[in-house]
């Protein structure tokens, strides 16, 4: 949100109204920073005081003087801001109906619900920006100086980890002095500072009670969840009968793929010493982890320096390679075993990472599951990724709805589930998809979680 308003407030400052903003025109780059487009609707103003009145926008995001035709400036971006903010919060846009002139109805007359689960601040803010009066509504200058933005920690920028997994914004509000957003000095928290807290399984700010079930058992019913999905999303690819002939889908392969659904991060890399020690894997954005056979897992960011440890109640303690306990000395020479091996046996060693801020807020998904069949390694990850390797591998995702097939060609192509559905994928690919069925069937009834 902070970043959406810096652009428009940018715009604004260039007299030029959006007049479309809506979360199908933001856009994120590969470091999470947010970018406005579209801007066929947008208008410029002559001079301060100057009302446009012709209708345009997306419904679920216009403005009520921009219906009523009475002429409106930057106070209708303001509005589609607010709408964008409570769609980011409760899942849906506020006056969303089946029904447009229902819809329009609402906006008319500023009908919304307030979701209890979502807090006073942001709702607040959000009242303040969908006021049917325009004059009432707050400039964006003023948005950024609300109370939603100065209480508690506002992080500069955004691990690619939060993708999937929430970041560690209890830790960071545990351990930071907050700031005004206009005095914040984030060299305030040591780098080698050791936390600990009880990872919540969503970004929920309620503390855990005692009576609570533990992490692990929550987690474990998270990803139950994923694999249930996963398995009816399968189901309903392979009811379709998929299968074609590979001369018919070769010119047509590469159309048929879809890089936005692309896993965030996969296991690339693994080492079995289970007969002493545990699994070994490395992960895409080589982050490197390991989990030990009496069922506790350490983990590596990919810049080297930061390291995660969870022990066997699933609660993460974060420190780094210069400082840990001594009772991790022996688990932190088995990682850096694990990674000397797979550097020299199974990946090009490449430059070191330069570390970011965002790695103190990052958390990664880990192993949470991984068995051996007669022709595969399966491994799943916290993030409720899959991952079958053999001589050909397949990454599903359930949040994406997608499966990444990499074939003996090293070919690495990314389907969407609907797409496979409608033009059915090659002979390899609909054998391993039937295989992945299967096998999460045996993940669901007897979990191999070690």
């Amino acid at each position: 949100m902070k970043q959406i308003l810096d652009g428009v407030f940018y715009l604004h400052q260039n007299r030029i109204i959006h007049r479309d903003l809506k979360l199908g025109n933001l856009f994120l780059n590969d470091d999470l920073q947010v970018k406005i487009g579209d801007f066929g609707l947008a208008t410029r103003l002559e001079h301060d005081g100057e009302r446009k009145k012709t209708v345009c926008g997306t419904p679920n995001y216009i403005a009520p003087e921009v219906l009523t035709k009475v002429g409106h400036s930057y106070e209708a971006d303001v509005w589609s801001i607010g709408c964008i903010m409570y769609t980011l919060l409760a899942g849906k846009p506020p006056f969303e109906t089946s029904s447009l002139r229902e819809t329009y109805a609402r906006i008319k007359q500023v009908q919304y619900k307030t979701p209890t689960h979502i807090s006073k601040p942001a709702m607040n803010m959000v009242a303040r920006m969908l006021q049917l009066n325009p004059s009432k509504r707050p400039s964006v200058a003023k948005l950024m100086k609300d109370i939603f933005f100065t209480a508690g920690y506002l992080p500069t920028s955004l691990p690619l980890s939060c993708l999937t997994m929430a970041p560690r914004v209890d830790m960071l509000e545990s351990h930071c002095n907050r700031k005004p957003l206009g005095e914040m000095n984030f060299n305030g928290c040591s780098e080698t500072d050791i936390i600990t807290f009880r990872v919540p399984s969503s970004p929920s700010r309620k503390p855990a009670k005692p009576t609570d079930v533990n992490e692990m058992q929550r987690m474990n019913h998270d990803i139950k969840k994923m694999l249930h999905t996963l398995k009816e999303q399968l189901a309903t690819v392979l009811k379709a009968k998929p299968a074609r002939e590979i001369t018919s889908l070769a010119s047509s392969a590469d159309e048929m793929t879809d890089p936005a659904a692309q896993p965030v991060i996969w296991i690339s890399k693994w080492v079995d010493y289970s007969d002493k020690y545990g699994f070994g894997y490395q992960l895409s954005d080589d982050g490197v982890g390991v989990m030990y056979n009496d069922g506790t897992r350490l983990i590596m960011l990919p810049n080297g320096f930061n390291i995660h440890y969870i022990n066997r109640e699933g609660d993460e303690l974060y420190y780094t390679v210069r400082e840990y306990p001594a009772n991790l000395e022996k688990k932190m020479k088995l990682m850096n075993f694990f990674l000397k091996y797979m550097n020299e046996h199974l990946m090009k060693a490449g430059d070191s990472i330069a570390m970011k801020q965002s790695d103190s807020i990052s958390r990664i998904p880990y192993m949470h599951q991984w068995f051996r069949t007669q022709t595969a390694v399966v491994m799943q990850l916290t993030n409720g990724t899959v991952n079958f390797l053999d001589h050909t591998k397949i990454i599903m995702c359930p949040l994406m709805a997608a499966v990444t097939y990499i074939d003996q060609e090293k070919n690495f192509r990314t389907y969407r589930f609907q797409t496979i559905q409608e033009n059915g994928c090659c002979k390899g690919l609909a054998k391993n998809l039937m295989y992945a069925y299967e096998k999460l069937g045996l993940m669901l009834t007897s979990p191999q979680v070690r």
